[in-house]
């Protein structure tokens, strides 16, 4: 009987589900300009209520609300079932300022208790500039003022590269973000048919998990803005030094109203655009003079730290003396610290390992740096090193880390000679005069010819025909490798399957946006192998030119080129594109096929 009771108990616990925890929170609106509409959202999750209790935006006008709306959600899982509801509550306001505003905490009552929201804050951004010629131009988000009798300009979508510093000093950090800005909602193709340009720098680029479509009030005006790219650069050289955005076509939707009658309706109209490169500046300061003796480029916040394998060592065996460079700036392009050792050790080439990582809008990480040395003579010792130098560019001066000296005590090692032995060996090591060696060697004259003997008789044609087999062999590796395009193209096919395999196991964790990257690397990477053409000559337009070269027919290069311009649109309006992961895998993958074949056909 308590077995059934507890059998009936679970049952009834699986059943009804897991109580889930009541909450009360509020979404406050984002991209809200002044003079337009905006909702603020309160939302309550697992209960059942009224409406809220909700105070005034001061500032703002309430036109009406709330307006409810409920969803509930239901699984299973390992047997244990859990039920969500959610219950939306809509207002919907207008704000004829720009500025800050305070949504203040509202209130509901959920049997009997009540739940709080905190306060929370959005901004306003300025309505658009009215134009100098009187004439209405598009608004981002209102698609009737986006119509086919409104002139695309250079106002109205371009790309623009922005730095966090317009002056900076030589190896100092700047973050430059590439972004697109449109006053028009639908982008139906992206391409870059020019590269950007930094040229005098090094770059690292950001890694973009998302590229949210934001509201930016430039120039008097209010724009969609996406980050196309983000990058760190570190200039190397003073002066005044220019970045270059890169050209693109872009395909841009115009909406042309049609009255059928009954009631009017709206359809996209395509325009292509070309973006014009345009250009940055910033002002690049050199370095304070003179340097500090054992600055080697180091630019930023840094600290050393030393770790010697043993003081107590043995002659002929491996020591090694490890320092490790950590903090923030060009840490991936600073020399290694100057150590002096000793005459009477045997030295090595130091290793570096570095680990970096963009952080913010800097690059933090650290150095090894392991110096690998043998003791070859008895005795008392001490490695010396140089200071640390770094140059601080938020003090506007450099910083001097001295480094310890270490003292080292050699015994002898197993298998070493005697100590006038070490002597000699280090004299060998640090003059041109050989020591004499000393004593009977019982040395004796051998006067008979070695080509005399059997022996070399029946080794010299063996010796001979293996030189002539070696040397062809090397005659054809040296052709098969001095003919480069014929090598990248060979490999082309294993390489995209490599990047392609990347791409499916991004598509099975459903992360989009790193997918849409991948094949786009997969399919320019096989196409440059295919074509011979350099990374930093790709684009759209010479592919098409050079596909048709090659001997693609017509529907082939469409469908090459589609499949990228699909993806480049993914990557930067994700959602202007509902097609499944799979189907943009496959067509990216019959693409490469479609060229392959190609390829065998073509001699």
């Amino acid at each position: 009987m308590k077995r059934f009771s507890f059998l009936l108990l679970y049952i009834c616990l699986t059943v009804l589900g897991v109580a889930a925890q009541v909450s009360f929170t509020v979404i406050p609106p984002r991209n809200v300009i002044a003079g337009q509409r905006f909702q603020v959202v309160y939302r309550l999750t697992n209960g059942q209520a009224g409406n809220p209790t909700v105070g005034e935006i001061k500032g703002c006008q309430l036109l009406y609300g709330p307006s409810r709306s409920t969803t509930q959600s239901y699984q299973i899982i390992n047997g244990v079932s859990t039920s969500n509801s959610t219950i939306d509550y809509t207002y919907v306001y207008r704000a004829d300022n720009a500025g800050t505003f305070t949504i203040p905490a509202a209130t509901i009552d959920v049997d009997g208790k009540k739940f709080h929201t905190g306060e929370t804050t959005f901004s306003v951004l300025p309505a658009d500039n009215s134009t100098s010629s009187g004439q209405p131009t598009a608004r981002p988000g209102d698609i009737s003022t986006q119509t086919p009798d409104q002139k695309i300009t250079g106002n109205d979508i371009f790309v623009r590269a922005t730095l966090n510093k317009s002056s900076v000093y030589e190896q100092e950090a700047v973050e430059c973000t590439l972004k697109l800005y449109t006053k028009y909602d639908g982008i139906s193709s992206f391409a870059q048919t020019t590269p950007e340009s930094y040229e005098g720098f090094l770059i690292e680029e950001v890694d973009l998990k998302n590229n949210p479509v934001d509201i930016e009030h430039y120039n008097g005006q209010n724009y969609r803005v996406v980050v196309l790219r983000k990058y760190i650069i570190f200039p190397q050289k003073s002066g005044k030094l220019t970045l270059k955005t890169g050209a693109y076509d872009v395909v841009v939707q115009q909406y042309e109203r049609i009255d059928n009658g009954y009631f009017y309706m709206t359809r996209p109209v395509e325009r292509n655009v070309k973006l014009a490169s345009s250009d940055v500046t910033i002002n690049v300061k050199p370095l304070p003079t003179p340097a500090p003796v054992g600055f080697n480029g180091a630019v930023g916040k840094f600290d050393v730290k030393g770790n010697l394998s043993s003081h107590e060592l043995r002659t002929n065996e491996a020591a090694s003396l490890k320092y490790t460079i950590s903090g923030t700036g060009n840490i991936k392009y600073i020399k290694a610290p100057s150590v002096a050792f000793p005459d009477e050790f045997q030295q090595y080439s130091p290793s570096q390992n570095v680990e970096a990582r963009i952080s913010g809008s800097n690059v933090t990480g650290k150095m090894d740096v392991e110096y690998t040395f043998v003791p070859e003579v008895v005795g008392d010792f001490e490695i010396k090193a140089s200071p640390f130098v770094y140059f601080d560019p938020s003090k506007n001066e450099y910083v001097t880390i001295p480094l310890p000296s270490y003292d080292i005590s050699v015994a002898k090692g197993v298998g070493s000679g005697s100590q006038d032995s070490d002597q000699q060996t280090v004299k060998i090591k640090n003059t041109d005069i050989r020591h004499i060696k000393t004593g009977d060697k019982d040395l004796s004259h051998n006067h008979t010819l070695y080509a005399k003997t059997l022996l070399y008789w029946m080794v010299y044609p063996v010796l001979v025909l293996l030189l002539v087999v070696i040397t062809m062999i090397a005659v054809k590796r040296h052709k098969a490798n001095a003919d480069v395009t014929a090598t990248r193209r060979s490999k082309a096919g294993k390489m995209a399957k490599k990047r392609l395999a990347a791409a499916a196991a991004l598509m099975k964790k459903n992360d989009s946006s790193a997918f849409y990257d991948a094949v786009l690397k997969a399919l320019w990477g096989y196409i440059g192998d295919k074509l011979s053409i350099p990374a930093s000559a790709l684009t759209r337009s010479n592919v098409s030119e050079e596909l048709m070269r090659y001997g693609a027919d017509e529907d082939t290069v469409a469908h090459i080129i589609g499949v990228l311009d699909e993806c480049e649109m993914a990557r930067y309006t994700p959602e202007s594109l509902n097609r499944p992961l799979q189907e943009v895998y496959d067509s990216a993958f019959s693409a490469m096929n479609e060229l392959q074949s190609v390829s065998k056909s073509v001699k």
